[in-house]
């Protein structure tokens, strides 16, 4: 039977991992209520482990599918790009609600937490501390990625290896800051609703450097396997993307709980 096909879109093949990445995430979310509940994290590292094994072995069949065998045409690159789009929309209004708790509760606190905001009894953080460094390191980090993606485009790859690196570098140093930060915090997630929204929305942030930093440290791979053109890079140009995506939601978070709310 002849390979061949007479248009420009990607009908993708049976694969494994749908279902098996479904299944890991569901071991992975009933281990974390175990964890909450029965203080055991076993069942949440096998999850994780699934998960972590499946996210491989997708991401290299889609690099196998793009690069090798050239299945990412024009047509398919529109998609993938309003996909990336339409992914990072439904990002900011999971954002907009944290936000939307933090101010419902700070612009008008109820007669439970003394009608105070911060709550009395809560210190919160210095915003001229680390958290202005971490503010720093985001919007370096903005710049670096800025200048790796420009030096791709004009072929300069020794300059958007650099960048890139950098880049990478900058969001592991802004998750080793947040880290010591939960570890120095004076309240807890525990203490009223000032705790729970802090640490639910810095905490999702957090998450997200991390996914962004990992999405990030594929591309530099990528980039010193010569994985990507000046004309053919979406891969990357969508890891930009979401970085700059994180780093606008940490500036409306630095003004509104850090600085603002304190």
């Amino acid at each position: 039977m002849t390979n061949w096909k007479n248009h420009p879109f990607h009908l993708v093949e049976v694969s494994p991992w749908p279902i098996l990445g479904a299944t890991g995430t569901l071991i992975m979310v009933t281990g974390l209520v175990k964890w909450f509940h029965l203080f055991e994290i076993n069942l949440f590292f096998i999850g994780l482990t699934i998960n972590l094994l499946v996210m491989y072995q997708w991401w290299r069949d889609i690099i196998r599918e793009s690069t090798y065998q050239g299945l990412h045409t024009k047509k398919v690159v529109l998609g993938l790009r309003w996909g990336m789009i339409l992914f990072i929309i439904s990002e900011v209004f999971f954002f907009l609600s944290f936000f939307w708790m933090f101010f419902h509760s700070s612009l008008a606190p109820t007669i439970d937490i003394g009608m105070l905001w911060p709550p009395k009894g809560i210190s919160p953080f210095n915003p001229l501390e680390i958290p202005l460094l971490n503010t720093l390191v985001l919007l370096t980090s903005g710049l670096t990625v800025t200048w790796a993606h420009h030096s791709l485009m004009e072929n300069n790859f020794n300059q958007s290896i650099q960048g890139l690196s950098l880049t990478v570098l900058l969001g592991i140093y802004f998750t080793i800051l947040q880290s010591y930060e939960y570890m120095e915090a004076p309240f807890s997630i525990a203490d009223s609703v000032y705790g729970s929204s802090f640490f639910v929305t810095t905490g999702f942030h957090g998450l997200h450097v991390i996914i962004g930093t990992t999405f990030l440290g594929v591309c530099l791979n990528r980039l010193y396997l010569n994985h990507f053109s000046s004309a053919h890079h979406f891969g990357f140009e969508a890891a930009a993307w979401y970085w700059h995506f994180v780093d606008v939601v940490w500036l409306f978070l630095y003004i509104s709980i850090y600085w603002w709310g304190s």
